[in-house]
């Protein structure tokens, strides 16, 4: 791949100059101008690389070791003495200029594929994975995904990978999706988190279509957003670069988000959705599409969508769907993916076919039990997701005993600890407060945090810090028509223990394993 990728010094200089990005420029006369590779990261550098200087934690001596290993040039937001005899490119936004300069690098893949981007602060990867199970039933499996789960770039099961983060950087983002366009992909759906516009992962990038699913506050505090000003504003980026607009007519702050898509788009290429009977004073416009609830039972969740307004009936999607995914806040996750899939040509029958089946690794996976109840692991892993998952439970079943097992992670989204206990007094009758990727925090100390604001004349609390432990105490507490909900890691293999990713059967596999035992 890297044969044919090259970008030349004085591209570069133009791309930063048209983008006012450019504060100064150091050529050197005997040093090459043509760059073949690009890095941020000094351990990987080939001969003639143009190296970028970002991130919190750079310091001058990983130049030092990118010139050595034979970078040519840099990419700084100063100049560095380290780089003497390098071309030096000083701009005012390394992020910004690492974005613009890798499109460029990779050939612009963005304008060989289909482009679709999901944002909210819940239903994002479960949208992402719908939509993808239905552009793979348009066009034979050649579609690219880029999701906190997994990343496919191509057909191969070695194209198919775990992603290290929901949206990747740029470089990464670029390379990926050159490798997506060289592997015969002709469609990407990725999702895109607030991170990724506030740190400029895709700064530059234009989406076909850009998805707005919710927003509730989430992702505050010291390592992430400074408030909620700040991460309504990064979500709502996603639609001032989007050609296409589809928003979740029920989301908070509606206004806004209207208000940011009609900025670059124009209203006719802005589409609305609900449930049936939803009304909204703020909803100036009417709403394209309308979803209803057929029924829901433990197999399958079912529901009509109609195409309500004049532009929403150009679409061939009206009709009955369903859904192996239970929950009725899948109805919106799926709407939204069929909404998409026929802004981008599919009829009814190849979006029914595609999202039949799809099921997403740690996302509503059920386990019937046979004297134990229903067993469910979930990925909710904040306020919205965990009353949306008990709420549904509550309703559908008949009032069952809920019994929760969660933690909080550690160093990050401390704000969302208060949420846990809100929706634990709400929603459960027994709770077990367990490790979830505590970090450098003590786990104990972030369960006392959780037990301190739950309502204990509603819920009676456990704390076992040994997850698997209280995953077996969980269900082996259960009977007949109760609900253990396992929440908060969903998929994930590992716990973050200080610093170190320590390896983690994962929370379905425990609770197979604790079925299998005492159901022998």
């Amino acid at each position: 791949m890297g044969l044919t990728m090259s970008i030349s010094l004085n591209t570069c200089i133009l791309i930063l100059k048209e983008h006012h990005l450019l504060k100064s420029s150091a050529v050197q006369d005997t040093v090459p101008t043509k760059m073949d590779y690009i890095s941020y990261d000094s351990r990987d550098i080939q001969t003639n690389t143009l190296f970028f200087c970002k991130g919190a934690g750079f310091r001058p001596t990983y130049l030092s070791m990118a010139k050595s290993n034979g970078a040519i040039c840099y990419v700084a937001e100063q100049p560095f003495p380290e780089g003497k005899g390098m071309h030096a490119l000083v701009v005012r936004d390394v992020t910004k200029a690492m974005a613009l300069l890798s499109a460029a690098f990779f050939r612009f893949p963005q304008d060989d594929l289909f482009l679709v981007a999901f944002t909210g602060t819940k239903g994002k990867t479960t949208s992402a994975y719908f939509l993808k199970g239905i552009f793979d039933q348009m066009n034979g499996g050649k579609t690219a995904l880029f999701s906190s789960v997994n990343d496919v770039v191509g057909p191969k099961p070695e194209d198919t990978f775990k992603s290290s983060l929901t949206t990747p950087e740029s470089l990464d983002l670029f390379r990926d999706m050159r490798k997506a366009v060289d592997n015969g992909m002709t469609h990407l759906v990725m999702e895109v988190s607030s991170q990724a516009y506030k740190k400029n992962r895709v700064f530059g990038l234009t989406y076909d279509l850009g998805f707005f699913l919710n927003i509730t506050p989430d992702h505050i505090g010291p390592n992430e957003h400074p408030n909620f000003a700040d991460y309504l504003h990064c979500k709502l980026q996603l639609l001032v670069n989007s050609r296409k607009c589809i928003i979740n007519a029920e989301t908070d702050h509606f206004s806004e988000v209207y208000a940011a898509a009609t900025t670059t788009t124009n209203p006719d290429s802005i589409f609305l959705f609900s449930r049936e009977g939803y009304q909204n004073p703020e909803l100036k416009v009417p709403v394209d599409f309308i979803f209803k609830s057929e029924e829901t039972d433990l197999i399958e969740t079912r529901f009509k969508l109609f195409c309500a307004s004049d532009k929403a009936k150009h679409l061939a999607i009206n009709g009955d769907y369903t859904l192996q995914m239970l929950g009725d806040f899948n109805e919106i996750n799926g709407s939204a993916a069929i909404i998409g899939a026929g802004l981008g040509g599919a009829t009814h029958e190849q979006a029914a076919s595609g999202i039949r089946h799809v099921t997403i690794p740690g996302r509503m996976e059920t386990e019937m039990t046979k004297d134990h109840g229903m067993v469910v692991v979930d990925y909710a892993h904040n306020k919205a997701s965990m009353m949306a998952l008990m709420g549904f439970m509550r309703k559908e079943f008949d009032n069952p005993k809920i019994i929760v097992v969660v933690g909080a992670p550690g160093d990050k989204g401390v704000s969302r600890r208060p949420g846990f206990s809100q929706s634990l007094s709400a929603f459960a009758d027994k709770a077990f407060l367990t490790t979830d990727d505590p970090g450098f925090e003590d786990p104990m100390d972030i369960a006392e945090e959780i037990d301190a604001g739950i309502d204990h004349s509603k819920v009676d609390v456990t704390i076992e810090l040994d997850r698997k432990k209280a995953i077996h105490e969980a269900i082996k507490m259960s009977g007949k028509g109760d609900v253990v909900l396992i929440c908060g890691k969903g998929a994930d293999a590992f716990q973050k223990i200080r610093g170190v990713n320590t390896p983690y059967p994962s929370d379905i596999v425990v609770a197979r394993n604790v079925i299998k035992e005492l159901e022998k």
